[in-house]
């Protein structure tokens, strides 16, 4: 009896063990983890670029101090769209106003505006009655109220405008405080930011594309980076090693980039797939992939898993997804760790704004050769970047 209850247990084993090689899922291995505060969710509104950078400033803050903050999204979405309305009626409505940005603009609003916790202001969504951030009624009433102004018949401006904006905002995000209390202190916006030390000099925005010189700044040419703020151009290695540089140094990286590519799951997977080359996809040939749906796509690369095969980056290839608007930039999230696949191919763990979503609870997993392929920049503190790289960059 005892002989036959082990024969038993044992063709169990194999069989699970089969099973899990026959749909080859991924089984991620951690190499190294830096701290980060709780993933938030920007639900319906298009601010990751506020939810990354914010997140991506308080893991800096944690690693400096080993202190966590819980700081407010909205306060700085709300500056940041007065600063944007009045460059685009400056600009006679000749720029982009709509709800994205970059990691610039909230170093730039903490820098001209300040910041302020989490609760010093009314929660996301508070106003209209919802539990997270919801911009659908929001936006649909800013913006044409933007464009109405920056594209009139007016030979002259009055700045009864800028009321007339600052009262949208204010109904559906709330007051910006003057001053609040934080741990039994009175602080402004200004004061917080000091006494928590964000210094907009501390911080740098890198790329790689060879329409500009290398070891130059440019300004990106991408739609939602409306503040004209360069960033520094190097090699596509020299980018990936600043990455794999600063976080094994301790910090994490502020990445802005693509994720409307195929392998990009909403199950918490970022993988540069290879479509020409992997018919077992389908079942059949890249043509077939193309008719399939995102969520069909989903399924058949979790079901391949591992064995998916990836394009290899180079700089070449990158720059041409660029410029045929293959790789665009409408995504913002924080790189804090690498891991590994039973394969050995190396992934960057990654934090999203999304809530609890996905296979892994709001974190990514997102292949190196994903991120090499579909940067747009990333962000992060200098002193992270590399001295023999920051001496020849000139910072």
């Amino acid at each position: 009896m005892k002989k036959t209850t082990i024969i038993y247990l044992m063709l169990i084993c194999l069989g699970c063990l089969f099973h899990a090689q026959a749909s080859d899922e991924i089984v991620f291995t951690t190499v190294l983890e830096n701290p980060i505060t709780p993933v938030k969710n920007q639900s319906r509104s298009g601010t990751c670029w506020s939810y990354a950078t914010i997140g991506f400033i308080e893991a800096e803050l944690l690693r400096s101090t080993g202190k966590v903050f819980d700081l407010s999204e909205m306060f700085v979405a709300s500056k940041d769209y007065v600063d944007c309305a009045e460059y685009h009626v400056r600009m006679h409505g000749y720029s982009r106003f709509s709800e994205g940005g970059s990691a610039d603009d909230v170093l730039e609003v903490i820098n001209r505006h300040g910041i302020c916790p989490e609760d010093a202001m009314a929660r996301p969504g508070s106003m209209i009655g919802d539990t997270l951030a919801n911009f659908t009624e929001f936006f649909a009433t800013l913006e044409p109220y933007v464009e109405s102004i920056a594209k009139g018949n007016s030979t002259k401006l009055t700045s009864q405008w800028k009321v007339g904006l600052q009262g949208i905002l204010d109904a559906y995000l709330g007051q910006c405080p003057e001053s609040f209390t934080y741990q039994g202190k009175q602080y402004t916006p200004q004061s917080f930011a000091k006494m928590l030390g964000i210094d907009k000099r501390d911080y740098v925005s890198i790329t790689s594309f060879t329409h500009h010189p290398f070891y130059e700044q440019f300004v990106i040419e991408a739609p939602y980076k409306w503040r004209p703020r360069p960033s520094w151009n190097v090699t596509i290695d020299e980018m990936m090693a600043t990455i794999d540089e600063a976080l094994k140094q301790g910090y994490t990286v502020c990445w802005g980039g693509d994720v409307s590519e195929d392998g990009f799951t909403r199950t918490g997977l970022g993988i540069a797939a290879d479509i020409e080359h992997a018919d077992d996809l389908t079942g059949s040939d890249a043509a077939r992939w193309l008719k399939l749906t995102k969520q069909e796509k989903a399924e058949s690369l979790k079901k391949l898993g591992a064995q998916t095969p990836e394009l290899v980056p180079t700089q070449g290839l990158r720059q041409e997804r660029f410029d045929n608007w293959q790789s665009t930039y409408d995504h913002v999230m924080v790189i804090f760790g690498i891991a590994r696949d039973q394969n050995g191919r190396e992934y960057y763990k990654v934090k999203n704004s999304w809530g609890q979503t996905g296979d892994y609870k709001g974190i990514w997993y997102m292949s190196k050769a994903y991120i090499a392929l579909n940067t747009t920049y990333i962000f992060l503190n200098k002193e992270a970047v590399k001295k023999d790289l920051r001496k020849r960059l000139g910072f």
